[in-house]
């Protein structure tokens, strides 16, 4: 019998960066996420998808079971990697590994033969990566309909769907927006000059001030780290206290996100979702000029969350790449994504 061939190393080093390939394939995937104007940009598990396709391409596994321990350690790599890096929430990230691991499983069960399977898992999940792509742009095309002339729309912080879907609808449309600043990355605010320069009418919020505005608002429309398995989300903190809000005023609640979002979590409350690295929080005056540091005590806790979860009840539609759903309909969905 011909002896096994030696396990493909994940970390080999990267003389350029002194990184593994699989990170350094993940980054080279991936847009700065300040950079708003690459509308060709990969939503961070898409680029995983594809880095994780650069694992199968590279084994030297000659079984199958080999090949599938190759792409769990890569897809440990990815989200340790990502969690280090501080700020970012790995739920969205692990979501679409876990699918692409789930996807390969199923492949192997279809196709004994290994270099057979191999070139499958090849040719169908760079299909599966290509149709993850265009996600934003069936999001877009179903869910601009719910816009219409005149409205005032709110949204919160940045998300790259919610982008392509305002876009969409500002073809033929004209409606004016209203964006929450986004503390503490000032998401919001940076992403308002992209809005404008796109001829919608742009107004930014300070975060605390959501009440103020929501009795002159027709709709909230938010992206979503994670979309849940109760058909709640997990996005970025402030949109629990949004949600709650406009319903208080009987305002609709949309999220666009796209299928590889969907989380097979069933979080119920705020304590059960996932911890992640955070960066310290500063507080600064801005009624001053120049501008002041604010300190807190040493003694003071801060509390800096960087998601929080928003129950169904709160959300009226999701827009996805699946279609329009209502929450309810979440777990069905789910169930066929991981089938």
């Amino acid at each position: 019998a011909p002896e096994p061939r030696a396990k493909a190393p994940l970390s080999t080093p990267n003389p350029s960066e002194g990184e593994s390939l699989v990170l350094a394939d993940l980054k080279k995937n991936l847009t700065p996420a300040t950079d708003l104007n690459d509308k060709n940009a990969l939503a961070m598990p898409v680029a995983a998808m594809n880095a994780l396709l650069g694992v199968v391409e590279r084994s030297s596994a000659n079984t199958l079971m080999g090949l599938q321990d190759e792409l769990k350690e890569a897809s440990q790599e990815i989200l340790d990697w990502n969690a280090g890096e501080g700020n970012r929430s790995n739920i969205s990230l692990a979501s679409g590994c876990e699918l692409f691991l789930r996807y390969s499983t199923r492949t192997f069960l279809e196709i004994p033969d290994f270099e057979q399977c191999r070139a499958s898992i090849l040719e169908r999940g760079q299909r599966f990566a290509g149709i993850s792509f265009k996600a934003r742009d069936r999001i877009a095309n179903s869910g601009q309909d719910f816009i219409r002339d005149g409205q005032i729309v709110l949204t919160h912080g940045w998300s790259r769907v919610v982008a392509s879907l305002l876009l969409k609808a500002a073809e033929t449309k004209h409606f004016s927006l209203y964006i929450l600043e986004g503390r503490p990355d000032a998401s919001g605010a940076r992403a308002s000059e992209y809005f404008s320069k796109a001829g919608i009418p742009t107004t930014v919020i300070l975060d605390a001030a959501m009440g103020y505005v929501m009795e002159g608002v027709d709709s909230v429309l938010l992206g979503a780290e994670a979309v849940v398995e109760n058909g709640g989300i997990v996005n970025k903190i402030g949109t629990n206290a949004l949600s709650i809000c406009a319903r208080a005023h009987d305002k609709p609640v949309y999220v666009a996100a796209e299928s590889y979002k969907f989380a097979r979590l069933y979080p119920l409350n705020q304590k059960d979702l996932p911890s992640s690295k955070r960066l310290p929080l500063q507080f600064v005056d801005t009624t001053c000029e120049p501008i002041a540091p604010v300190k807190v005590a040493v003694e003071v806790k801060v509390e800096h969350s960087l998601t929080d979860y928003t129950p169904a009840q709160f959300i009226t539609l999701l827009f996805t790449d699946l279609g329009v759903l209502t929450p309810s309909a979440v777990s069905d969905e789910l169930i066929r994504l991981y089938q």
